[in-house]
């Protein structure tokens, strides 16, 4: 789900299931306070960021290009494929 943050910035909550995952990998790619570099992807639209660690989960930032993009609001449920970039 597509959430409002402070300012423009927007972010989608990433599940549990895949957090575990991330979190394993956030050990060999992270380059700071547990930040995760990727490549993010929603519909058509791909775009580089870094996810961040949050309540022991991952955030991932939505940036307006990317909302306007896609035609997203506030609360749409959205499906985000990531990769981990080393």
């Amino acid at each position: 789900m597509v959430l409002e943050g402070p300012g423009p910035w927007h972010f989608v909550t990433v599940p549990d299931e895949q957090c575990g995952e991330l979190a394993a990998a956030a050990a060999l790619v992270t380059y700071g306070w547990g930040m995760v570099p990727v490549t993010a992807q929603i519909g058509d639209t791909e775009w580089t960021t870094s996810l961040f660690p949050k309540d022991g989960r991952y955030v991932v930032p939505v940036k307006a290009r990317v909302r306007t993009s896609e035609g997203l609001e506030v609360g749409d449920v959205v499906t985000v494929r990531l990769a981990v970039n080393a």
